[in-house]
């Protein structure tokens, strides 16, 4: 069997990264940029971080600051047309993986003009995404999706209602300027959410039946960081060394979830897009469950997750390190404040038929462990509720 492997963009990582902008602005030709952010991040002061390096470098720049917290194709198209407006040339994201996908998203837009629907990965959309499309730079400000890395944009479109894949190795960034210490400021419900989101990328692609060692490596160690540094970058958010090491395990999870990821991010979708959870609190709280679902078929490898925990797995047996797999997750998971049910955050079981159905579409579990009904995503859900 034949398999092709690729890895991302061109990664400056470090304290202080931001500041390099200057120095990797001039391998491009760049005459206006467009910064793709949210509000959030404009009143934070993070923007001016990437702006005032660009003032620096002579590079004149536009706002667009309209994104949501769960994107929408109206969110890409307002943002396309400032592009067009302001006459960029290039983009910048700077924000967690909203922005940046939106980010990457636009700049599909900037020269594709098909409807974003005909993008979507489920309806073949990949074979009409070519390469011509501006250059972008992703910036990002929490250590959670690994969007800086990725070579996809999940935007809910308003034709299904759902959240959906655009996906393409075109779509990787330029550059990727990844700064821990834009991550300082970020509030311990925010630092939790996000955590269990790289987290979770880094244990899906673990377990997802693509065949990539290289990203299997990349994932367990991904989950060792997570492990070691997660609750401590809760408790104290100036805590410089876990700040770091976390950036480093969503930028793992980023590379690693090449392989694809599992049932937790098929669930985990439209947990926001119709009950509007934050996807990395989503994603926490299934994905117990899921490990439990995908037991029988994948406890070698949730041993081994146990072992990137640090749990001496030498002398258990394969299914007892397994079971301690999943108690470090529900353990780490009590450790930094994450709710343990569903309907602890507003999700009702009336919802279960719609979330079903919706997860059903969703791409994420066709490289699951154990293969999925619409049985199993309410079962999975009603484990969670």
């Amino acid at each position: 069997m034949l398999s092709t492997f690729s890895f991302p963009t061109k990664i400056v990582f470090g304290c202080g990264a931001v500041n390099s902008i200057p120095e990797i602005v001039s391998d491009f030709s760049i005459n206006r940029v467009l910064i793709v952010t949210d509000k959030g991040i404009v009143k934070s002061g993070l923007v001016e971080k990437v702006t005032d390096n660009l003032q620096r470098a002579g590079i004149e720049f536009a706002l667009f600051d309209g994104v949501t917290s769960n994107p929408t194709e109206d969110d890409v198209y307002a943002g396309a047309e400032v592009y067009r407006s302001e006459n960029c040339d290039f983009i910048i994201g700077i924000g967690g993986g909203s922005s940046l996908d939106v980010a990457k998203a636009i700049r599909l837009k900037a020269t594709h003009d098909l409807p974003l629907a005909e993008y979507d990965v489920m309806a073949g959309g990949i074979k009409k995404i070519s390469s011509d499309m501006p250059g972008m730079f992703a910036v990002p400000t929490t250590a959670g999706t690994g969007s800086e890395v990725g070579r996809g944009a999940v935007i809910t479109l308003k034709s299904t209602g759902r959240k959906t894949l655009i996906f393409s190795p075109y779509l990787i960034a330029s550059v990727a300027v990844v700064d821990p210490e834009l991550t300082l400021s970020l509030p311990k419900t925010l630092t939790a959410y996000t955590g269990m989101d790289a987290l979770t990328h880094n244990i899906e692609s673990y377990l997802s039946t693509q065949y990539h060692p290289i990203c299997d490596a990349i994932a367990i160690k991904g989950i060792q960081l997570v492990g070691a540094y997660l609750s401590r970058a809760v408790e104290d958010g100036k805590d410089i060394d876990a700040r770091t090491n976390m950036m480093m395990a969503a930028v793992m999870g980023g590379i690693a979830f090449q392989k694809d990821l599992g049932v937790a991010h098929s669930l985990a979708h439209p947990l926001s897009t119709i009950a509007g959870l934050h996807h990395g609190l989503a994603n926490a709280i299934v994905l117990p469950h899921t490990m439990e679902f995908n037991f029988e078929y994948a406890k070698e490898r949730l041993r081994d997750i146990a072992g990137a925990f640090g749990v001496n797995v030498l002398s258990m047996s394969v299914s007892d390190a397994a079971q301690a797999a999943i108690l470090q997750i529900r353990q780490l998971s009590e450790r930094i404040g994450i709710p343990k049910r569903l309907r602890d955050v507003g999700v009702s079981a009336n919802m279960i038929p719609q979330l079903a159905e919706q997860a059903m579409k969703d791409a994420c579990h066709l490289t699951n462990p154990r293969k999925c009904q619409k049985e199993d995503m309410i079962y999975l859900y009603n484990q969670s509720l």
